[in-house]
């Protein structure tokens, strides 16, 4: 799991990492709010940790942003404790907010509980038979694959990615039909460059050439 941690504080956003990545996270470190929406849109992460406070704008901002285009886990971290800022907060699209101070062991336990609540709503939905084509295995239960039988370091999205792959294997899938299932469930826009880079990454790590372009209309699986 990659999560995105955009806290200004360089100490705190260390030490946040640090004790993430001893969980087994993956962690992308930015100090403020530029830095964190271009790295959000490059890394495509599964969590992000937010600071409210941040030097080149509001923290409630960037979750708006966000939310325009992910539905991804946002837990807000911050030194504002009054109630109206939470209630912002929360109306802004976060899933949790964790006022300052705070217990590392509490936020490693409301990330892990909301990154289950993300999963529920859209992968345990997801068929219950194993899915495959050729070297490549999916288990929808507990959303893991495999390449030949060593398991895929996958983003959410990418395993969500994939898993629509094989559901539809040897069916053109229109970009527009990819967008729609894997990001836009509020009808909001989302750039087919994000698209595009994600079957990228893809590609990358299963190492075959199964996901064909089909110029002008979108991407096919070929069996």
């Amino acid at each position: 799991m990659k999560i995105l941690i955009i806290e200004d504080d360089a100490g705190l956003n260390r030490g946040i990492s640090f004790a993430l990545s001893h969980e087994g996270y993956h962690t992308i470190m930015a100090e403020n709010k530029k830095d964190g929406w271009e790295l959000f849109q490059k890394e495509q992460p599964d969590a992000v940790i937010l600071d409210l406070n941040l030097p080149d704008g509001d923290g409630t901002k960037l979750c708006s942003l966000i939310r325009t285009v992910s539905e991804i886990p946002v837990i807000m971290l911050t030194a504002r404790d009054m109630e109206v800022d939470e209630i912002m907060g929360l109306k802004s699209g976060a899933d949790d907010y964790i006022t300052k101070p705070f217990s590392i062991s509490v936020l490693k336990i409301r990330l892990e509980n909301a990154l289950k609540k993300y999963k529920k709503r859209y992968i345990n939905e997801m068929p219950v038979q194993e899915l495959c084509s050729g070297n490549i295995r999916l288990n929808p239960i507990n959303a893991r694959a495999y390449l030949n039988g060593n398991e895929l370091e996958l983003s959410l999205t990418e395993f969500r990615l994939l898993q629509y792959f094989l559901e539809n294997k040897n069916q053109v899938l229109l970009k527009e039909q990819i967008l729609q299932h894997i990001w836009d469930n509020n009808s909001n826009f989302v750039e087919e460059n994000t698209l595009s880079v994600n079957i990228s990454r893809l590609r990358k790590k299963i190492g075959t050439n199964s996901i064909k372009t089909i110029y002008g209309m979108g991407y096919l699986w070929e069996v």
